[in-house]
């Protein structure tokens, strides 16, 4: 190439290149699929179960049917093949005592209340946003007098 024109337009293009490939992500997203597979288990358990996963992303959206995890890296969601579960919210409550490990006859008065509890906080996750991760994913299946549940919670 003679002209200067050319090299302008070549090093325009190789300057491109490099920001292109700078952009491409150095990981995978996080793997949602996985923590759905985890949930899945309890839920298809016969027995009370519990359950830990680590996850590998900043975020998550537990909705009763879907999981969502979000990184630097990317997004990813997973359908649960059973359900629905339960996402118990962040703070101070008898459910989330009950996803530790406390028997819910020992958190809650009554299974009514149990049950109007586990209500709630499915109505609550059906406009769930995206949460911070600071803990592992857990995931309890628990039952009692007639209510069957499985709480999940990261």
């Amino acid at each position: 190439m003679e002209a200067w024109y050319g090299w302008l337009g070549l090093s325009m293009a190789g300057i491109a290149l490099l920001g292109a490939a700078a952009g491409i992500p150095t990981a995978p997203p996080p793997d949602a699929g996985a923590a759905a597979a985890t949930i899945d288990r309890v839920t298809a358990a016969e027995y009370a179960a519990t359950a830990e996963h680590p996850l590998d992303a900043a975020e998550i959206r537990l909705g009763t049917r879907r999981v969502g995890l979000r990184s630097d890296t990317g997004t990813a969601h997973a359908t649960l093949s059973f359900g629905p579960v339960t996402p118990v919210e962040a703070g101070e409550s008898a459910l989330r005592d009950v996803l530790y490990g406390t028997p819910p006859e020992r958190a809650f008065d009554s299974p009514t209340e149990f049950r109007q509890s586990v209500v709630d906080a499915r109505a609550n996750a059906s406009d769930a946003s995206w949460q911070p991760i600071d803990r592992t994913l857990i995931v309890r299946r628990v039952s009692w007098e007639g209510v069957d549940v499985v709480l999940v919670d990261a």
